[in-house]
């Protein structure tokens, strides 16, 4: 499948899930801590109260058969995906709860929706970006892996 050339088709089925996937993560979720919250001020997180937190034993994979061949074509949401970030709505897998680097990459991520206007911007950049240029290459993930570095550099 080219993703890129469905991408008019696989969008609208990829935000109405992130919307449905972070309003469960915002009823049932938990706030973050001080410090998460200080990581998120750090971060630039425009309105780190809002963001809950959701532990998992595994996250989450659309059930769309279309959204979950895109997964899997890129590899994304495979069982040792450690964290997703839905906008405001953060899955943390249950093992990796005390990773305050998973988190702070987590964060990052909440301020790249915030910076690019929102669930549909977010995820059109960064579903191009991923089958483009592969996920580790991809340079929402490069930043958000060099900003959590950052953060945690001292621990």
């Amino acid at each position: 499948m080219d993703i890129l050339s469905r991408l008019e088709e696989i969008l609208p089925l990829a935000c109405k899930w992130v919307e449905s996937q972070e309003s469960l993560i915002l009823k049932n979720g938990i706030m973050l801590s001080a410090q998460q919250l200080s990581d998120a001020n750090k971060i630039g997180v425009s309105y780190p109260e809002k963001i809950r937190v959701l532990p998992l034993a595994k996250i989450p994979r659309p059930l769309n058969p279309l959204l979950a061949a895109a997964c899997d074509q890129v590899n994304f949401l495979t069982n040792g995906t450690p964290g997703l970030t839905l906008r405001y709505g953060i899955f943390i897998r249950s093992d990796c709860e005390n990773n305050r680097n998973l988190y702070a990459h987590e964060l990052v991520h909440v301020r790249q929706y915030e910076t690019l206007g929102g669930i549909p911007q977010f995820l059109k950049q960064y579903i191009t970006e991923v089958v483009t240029l592969k996920y580790e290459n991809a340079p929402l993930e490069q930043e958000a892996k060099s900003i959590s570095s950052n953060i945690c550099k001292h621990l």
